[in-house]
């Protein structure tokens, strides 16, 4: 079949979005003069803005992330004229990316009328049964999430090894943020702060005796990331409270240290660009910081370690038989930063 049109489509969360990035380079690499296509929503579609894979991207809201004032209906009726256009391209191939078998995913593909699909699924599976290319969504071994969904370009012959992820940042935004850093670039260390998940939480004084320590032995300097808002926000909590309190235990420190809420996901790629390496939790900071090949001291709570580390860059990761981030050491999170910082002297 010749390929002259294909469309991804990928809806879940910023991680999985930078762990799809490889497959962009394949395809591309595979197929020079096709035109590729991405779906996704509003809320992951940064990660991808200026990747240099793709030719277009296609975005929509779920509800839960529309805007002030803008009703469910608005945004269904967007995404149904979205879905309008899409069908209209005539795509040859939509491969639906995810963790195993998404039939509401695959029914939507179906309604675009591609040529074929490629999707986890039973060979059997319906709907969309005659387009429906299925692969085995178990796989005999077990698997990071950049090899596992990177099996669904099999059926198009692409069984090279997956290269790395891929985040691209927004030139005049890293140019703002360097432009506000006190005493330039520098050896900036970048301290990621927010999770979604509980146990993914590192507490505060264990974040101001980390930054104490590496600052006293090795002059360290650090970003200080998170998602401004607080905590008791319902629909988007924030850890403004938490920032504040370890920049208040810090303040001997205050020159070495830059605050740096960050509302939007360009500017968390912006601030990610400028750091020399990270320390964060397990999540999409440390995905997009992996996508921007940074070394990082990640912190696993409950996590499939095995699955989700950051893919190609070098790392270090902690994890507790717990499944809790906070049963970390600050001493284990300094000596996991100075192996790492040893092996960049030794490049």
């Amino acid at each position: 079949m010749d390929i002259e049109k294909i469309l991804l489509i990928r809806r879940d969360n910023i991680g999985d979005l930078v762990c799809t990035t490889p497959m962009f380079e394949a395809l591309r690499r595979h197929y020079r003069q096709a035109r590729i296509d991405v779906l996704v929503n509003s809320y992951n579609g940064p990660v991808i803005t200026a990747n240099p894979y793709i030719d277009h991207i296609y975005s929509y809201t779920k509800a839960k992330h529309r805007t002030d004032g803008e009703s469910v209906l608005r945004v269904h009726l967007r995404r149904l004229f979205l879905l309008w256009h899409l069908y209209h391209q005539r795509y040859d191939v939509i491969i639906v990316v995810g963790a195993g078998y998404l039939p509401k995913v695959i029914r939507m593909a179906c309604l675009l009328r591609p040529r074929q699909i490629i999707a986890f699924a039973a060979p059997q599976t319906r709907p969309c049964r005659r387009r429906l290319h299925a692969v085995n969504g178990a796989s005999t071994q077990p698997l990071h999430e950049v090899e596992d969904v990177y099996r669904l370009l099999n059926p198009l012959g692409i069984t090279t090894p997956p290269p790395a992820t891929l985040v691209v940042p927004d030139a005049a935004l890293v140019a703002a943020l360097r432009a506000r850093l006190p005493g330039g670039d520098g050896a900036w260390i970048g301290i990621h702060i927010s999770s979604r998940r509980p146990n993914q939480r590192w507490p505060v004084a264990s974040f101001v005796s980390l930054m104490r320590t590496l600052h006293q032995r090795h002059g360290l300097r650090f970003i200080l990331l998170w998602s401004p808002g607080a905590a008791d926000n319902a629909f988007h909590p924030g850890d403004d409270e938490k920032a504040a309190a370890i920049v208040a235990a810090l303040g001997d420190m205050a020159t070495a240290i830059h605050p740096c809420p960050t509302q939007e996901l360009p500017e968390l790629i912006a601030a990610l660009t400028l750091c020399q390496s990270v320390i964060c939790s397990d999540g999409g900071a440390m995905h997009v910081a992996a996508g921007l090949g940074k070394p990082i001291v990640c912190f696993f709570g409950g996590s499939d370690a095995q699955r989700w580390y950051p893919w190609q860059v070098r790392h270090v990761l902690l994890q507790k038989p717990s499944s809790s981030v906070a049963d970390i050491t600050p001493e284990e999170a300094v000596q996991a930063y100075e192996s790492l910082r040893q092996d960049d002297q030794k490049i």
